[in-house]
């Protein structure tokens, strides 16, 4: 484009001579003819040049440079969530209010301490903040990323102690209306048949005195089952590790559960990829964490549609970030809408005759071993429930 320019003003500047010199040369003919023909061939020269130049596309607009956005520093600054920059040899930076709040006079009881807990590696944490209130619980989120090329690290602090209080008092409160309704429907009866015994005894009803003594320990025992199966999800074993594959794990607890679901009409499968995944976790807690949710789902299943046959699957894959991820889904009715933060409550149960223990010492197994255990809505309906470790 520049080149078809140039030639255009190159043409124009000899045009320009050629008149000046027909104008010089209006006494000799042969002068005259000669700046003619320059002119022609200049103005032919230029005639080129300017109809390639309109052939061209007109050239790009350039994209304005976007404007500084006032509405995201504004949201940053006033984010819930407290964030820092770390750099490498440098102090931690606040980017927003709330991480100034936190090392502010009156906050925090020792504000070096605070900002030491941030000098973590990437990942997600519960931390102990020590605050002029006491000590409090927040999570701890550390990302690494580049920033026109360089490292930098972004840390983000939110605490939780209310909320935790929250649903420990929550947790709690379900657990005392349980433990009070289960041992109360033992020690009514035991105290009703316990007074009127004496009574039995002086009048000779040696034959009522006997019915009653024998329903006196058939609650009792039914009390000492109780605090056998509260004992058994309050202490949980320490568990073993090593290395298991598991495969053999899933297809051990395959053999163990799938008489009684063959008994029911039911089927189950199990799939691990890759074949050679392994978890060092303890297989004898885990593999019982297995049993449990496969017993559940067997119970759940007895609920669905006539024409329908029971299925379980066990499923072991590895998730984002490396993690293992094992999945045990049913076809049954699931979990009822509102009582998915309820299942996991000792002795909570929705069965006739159910103990209430079977999730809670799942989940507690699960912690034990260093993961977490969800029930997840599947689209298709049934219960599923997802081990991460």
């Amino acid at each position: 484009m520049a080149s078809e320019r140039a030639r255009i003003a190159a043409a124009a500047v000899v045009l320009a001579a050629c008149a000046a010199g027909a104008g010089a040369s209006l006494d000799s003919p042969r002068a005259l003819v000669a700046c003619a023909l320059a002119g022609l061939a200049a103005a032919a020269f230029g005639w080129t040049a300017l109809a390639r130049l309109a052939r061209r596309p007109p050239p790009m607009p350039l994209e304005p440079t976007p404007a500084p956005r006032p509405d995201l520093d504004a949201a940053l600054e006033h984010a819930p969530l407290a964030l820092w920059r770390l750099a490498a040899g440098a102090p931690p930076l606040a980017l927003n209010a709330a991480a100034r709040r936190l090392v502010a006079p009156g906050r925090a009881a020792e504000p070096a301490g605070l900002l030491a807990l941030l000098d973590a590696q990437p990942g997600r944490r519960i931390v102990t903040l020590p605050t002029e209130h006491g000590q409090e619980r927040a999570v701890l989120a550390v990302s690494a990323l580049t920033v026109h090329g360089e490292a930098w690290r972004l840390a983000a602090l939110a605490p939780i102690e209310s909320e935790l209080e929250t649903e420990a008092l929550g947790a709690w409160r379900q657990l005392v209306q349980v433990l009070t309704h289960e041992i109360m429907n033992s020690l009514t009866p035991i105290a009703s048949l316990a007074g009127s015994a004496p009574a039995l005894l002086a009048a000779g009803e040696h034959g009522e005195l006997q019915a009653a003594l024998a329903a006196l320990a058939r609650r009792a025992a039914h009390l000492q089952g109780f605090v056998e199966r509260y004992r058994s999800v309050s202490q949980p074993p320490a568990p073993t590790l090593a290395d298991t594959p598991l495969q053999q794990l899933l297809q051990a607890v395959q053999r163990l559960v799938e008489p009684a679901w063959a008994a029911a009409g039911g089927t189950v499968a199990v799939s691990v990829e890759p074949a050679s995944l392994a978890l060092r976790t303890d297989a004898a807690q885990l593999e019982q964490v297995l049993i449990n949710l496969a017993q559940n789902a067997l119970q759940a299943c007895a609920g669905r549609p006539q024409g329908e046959s029971p299925q379980l699957s066990i499923e072991a894959r590895l998730s984002r970030g490396a993690r293992l991820r094992l999945t045990v889904a049913d076809n049954g009715p699931g979990v009822a809408a509102g009582l998915e933060g309820r299942i996991f409550t000792p002795f909570f149960t929705t069965r006739e005759g159910g103990s209430g223990v079977g999730l809670a010492v799942v989940r507690q197994l699960v912690h034990g071993l260093g993961g977490t255990v969800r029930h997840a809505r599947r689209p298709g309906g049934g219960a599923c429930f997802v081990l991460t470790f």
